[in-house]
């Protein structure tokens, strides 16, 4: 048996996310359009990639219905000009639907059953709300397997807050103002930029284009987040400000093993060390990324002070504070989240996983003292996601900021 294949990270693309609903830009374009645009402008970037190489797509979807249903990695592929040969699936873990196209291709390709493959996700919120026409099974309640709150993300970051009375409203919206300030700054240098596949938008108006993510508020205040409502308790603590915004988008990544990159001249941006999805009580989703960053760090034999990056999902910011309190790490701390994350961006749930790598593998190339970053996520009904990269530049000497 052949050993184990090194993965590799090739590249990733997203489209700009925009505000779910009738007012967001991607209200007249269709989800499998989003994707299709996006695994286009990936493939533009690499010309010379020889597309009957693709050995798999992979694209997740958490409601998959209507224009997200139909088997999204075949029927993407097949809009995308892909060769008839290559075939694809479709994914759901929910918001870690991304996540888990990567890890599920990127284990094919170590196995030695795939070569080249693209793994991302896409999330049409606006058309294909969370658990529209689902029918959750009435055992969950008459049983009590599950809370009712389980099923209301919002009410399970309130019950984090319970768990958690240190986790304060303050340290909340601190830290969703900090998301907003972080990406505004990653815009005006212009990081974020060079990953986003502009997308053509159709309305009433008429014909425009989208080149940058629509939901952004960089002037939110202190001030101002005080005074927001609390949609999911009376006196609550989760807010819009210190929440995820409802988001449509997709994102796709182009992995490999080392061998088939080095062989058609890829440069690897990441290499995939070792990932873990655990699970928790639903009712307080928001600390998966806690044991599926311990078992992670264990199958890596790596400890969290040998992390040098974090690109965390922020669905909520006191999902995000668990996990640092968790780790002992400040919530200033810079190797968080440096260029902001979902509570300014947007989650387009399915889509997230793979933002986070772009964004993890772009902050590599500018850190050569960094070896290892990871990427993980809470994700609904009670479970985390954690996938642990090493840096390619590494080089062990401080690098230029």
């Amino acid at each position: 048996m052949a050993e184990q294949a090194d993965v590799v990270f090739v590249d990733g693309v997203r489209t700009p996310f925009g505000r779910a609903g009738e007012k967001g830009m991607y209200w007249n374009t269709r989800a499998d359009d989003l994707i299709v645009k996006a695994i286009i402008g990936l493939l533009e970037r690499h010309p010379g990639l020889p597309l009957d190489r693709i050995d798999e797509v992979a694209i997740a979807a958490t409601t998959q219905q209507g224009d997200q249903g139909l088997t999204l990695g075949r029927t993407a592929a097949l809009l995308a000009g892909l060769p008839k040969s290559v075939p694809g699936f479709a994914i759901d873990r929910m918001c870690a639907g991304a996540m888990t196209s990567v890890t599920t291709l990127g284990s094919g390709i170590a196995f030695g059953a795939y070569d080249l493959v693209l793994a991302g996700g896409v999330e049409h919120m606006g058309r294909h709300p969370m658990g529209l026409d689902a029918d959750p099974n009435p055992r969950f309640l008459a049983e009590r397997l599950v809370s009712e709150d389980a099923l209301n993300m919002g009410k399970t970051a309130e019950r984090i807050h319970d768990r958690f009375p240190q986790l304060t409203k303050e340290r909340s919206d601190r830290f969703g103002m900090r998301s907003q300030q972080k990406v505004a700054a990653a815009y005006e240098a212009g990081r974020i930029q060079p990953d986003l596949v502009p997308v053509a938008l159709r309305s009433d108006s008429g014909w425009g284009l989208a080149t940058g993510d629509e939901g952004l508020r960089p002037e939110t205040t202190m001030e101002g987040l005080a005074g927001l409502k609390t949609p999911f308790r009376p006196h609550g603590r989760v807010t819009a400000g210190n929440a995820s915004p409802l988001t449509d988008g997709a994102t796709v990544s182009l992995l490999a093993s080392a061998s088939t990159a080095k062989e058609l001249g890829l440069a690897p941006k990441m290499r995939l060390v070792s990932f873990a999805f655990a699970g928790v009580e639903p009712e307080i989703m928001g600390i998966g990324p806690v044991p599926s960053t311990e078992k992670a760090l264990r199958k890596a034999g790596l400890s969290i002070e040998d992390i040098g990056l974090f690109e965390l999902n922020e669905a909520f910011a006191v999902q995000v504070l668990s996990f640092l309190d968790h780790f002992g790490i400040d919530d200033e701390d810079p190797r968080v989240n440096p260029w902001g994350g979902a509570i300014a961006v947007g989650h387009p749930l399915a889509a997230s996983g793979v933002r986070l790598m772009i964004q993890l593998a772009a902050q590599f190339a500018e850190h050569p003292e960094v070896r290892y970053g990871l990427t993980a996520m809470c994700v609904g009904l009670g479970q985390g996601g954690t996938v642990i990269w090493e840096n390619p530049y590494f080089t062990g000497k401080k690098g230029r900021k």
